[in-house]
């Protein structure tokens, strides 16, 4: 498991020093079912908009 997310998304509530995600946890998913071939393919739900 991953120990550190990183995230350049600048405008996201769990952006931490524009460059790490604070979230407790990431939900990903694929624009093609259960299974991407690439990172284009998919989606990070995890996002919420800051109030900036």
């Amino acid at each position: 498991m991953a120990l550190d997310v990183r995230c350049e998304v600048q405008n996201c509530v769990y952006n931490r020093n524009g460059v790490s995600c604070g979230a407790d946890e990431i939900f990903v998913v694929s624009h093609k079912g259960s299974r991407a071939s690439h990172s284009e393919e998919t989606d990070c739900k995890t996002f919420k908009p800051a109030n900036v």
